[in-house]
């Protein structure tokens, strides 16, 4: 029997092509670097599927141009945003993602930029590394305490109730603004807010984990910014398009953001080099699930729904 042709975007981790070269025939671009969509497309006559990667664009144009030879696209990914879904809906291509795989990882990465932006480690780590440590005071390096603070939620879905665990253990007191209210067990004390305002207004730090979509695009405006309170701390590892970047210059100069800490950006890869000057802009190149443990599973988890679209069944993770 014929195995299905599986096209791999880019190089993912070594356990996961072993797998994929034992049940497909396998084209992968070890070059690793973001695969052209005219390439794509070139090769979409030759193969029966895709695992691709956010840095991979279908755009409507893109997927209309894909053979009908190509019946599904399984994201190394949780976000979808950067496929046009209706368009694929419209050509009869299945397209899944990689849920729950990376909500820990993501979760520790969003706890690491909040500590790292409360207690100054940008500020920090250079002062250490370019010999300027050279005195201490009372008043040295004081950052914002994390412990027993008010952290709230934008979206508590898998990755934002992983932030809220975490931040339990620091004593903290967890708010959250959500589409619904989550059932009791799964919030776990946490206070729930049906409008964003009114989380901002109690939310000393403030960690974002909703998906990018025509509703939250750019929600982070300097009005949004300018109901925290005054020297509140904003986390951002969902997606860089929900922030005004300006509008988060704006907040730290006038002191209403007295950190942030980001890894994402309106544009990746590169981020934006107006954010360099501000040693309270703590910053991470997009490494939310960046794990060993992590990178495996998602890979796994992508073959997992090509071996059931295969099998003819409907994968798990269809979306």
């Amino acid at each position: 029997m014929t195995r299905p042709v599986i096209l791999i975007t880019r190089r993912l981790p070594d356990a996961v092509l072993d797998r994929a070269a034992a049940d497909y025939e396998v084209i992968v671009n070890y070059d690793d670097c973001a695969f052209p969509t005219d390439q794509i497309i070139d090769m979409s006559p030759h193969v029966d599927g895709i695992i691709a990667c956010y840095t991979e664009r279908f755009s409507a144009d893109v997927v209309a141009a894909l053979d009908p030879r190509v019946k599904i696209v399984a994201n190394y990914a949780v976000g979808t945003d950067h496929c046009d879904l209706a368009a694929f809906t419209a050509r009869g291509i299945a397209v899944t993602n990689t849920p729950d795989i990376l909500s820990d990882a993501t979760a520790e990465t969003a706890m690491l930029l909040l500590l790292g932006a409360a207690r100054r480690a940008v500020e920090g780590d250079r002062m250490v590394r370019t010999g300027r440590w050279d005195d201490w005071s009372p008043s040295f390096m004081v950052g914002k305490q994390v412990t027993g603070g008010r952290l709230g939620i934008v979206g508590m879905g898998r990755i934002g109730q992983a932030m809220a665990r975490n931040a339990r253990g620091f004593g903290m007191e967890v708010h959250y603004h959500n589409r619904r209210r989550l059932s009791q067990d799964l919030e776990q004390g946490a206070i729930f807010h049906d409008r964003l305002d009114a989380l901002l207004a109690v939310a000393d730090f403030l960690s974002l984990h909703c998906p990018a979509t025509p509703q939250t695009q750019g929600m982070m405006t300097a009005e949004k910014f300018s109901k925290l309170p005054e020297g509140a701390v904003f986390v951002n590892t969902a997606r860089g398009s929900l922030v005004d970047e300006a509008a988060l210059i704006g907040a730290i100069e006038s002191g209403r953001l007295a950190a942030a800490g980001l890894d994402c950006f309106v544009d990746e890869p590169g981020g934006n080099p107006d954010f360099a000057s501000y040693d309270r802009i703590f910053m991470l190149p997009h490494i939310g699930s960046a794990t060993v443990k992590t990178r495996d599973a998602m890979g796994f988890r992508a073959l997992d729904n090509l071996d059931a679209f295969f099998a003819g069944k409907t994968p798990r993770d269809l979306v």
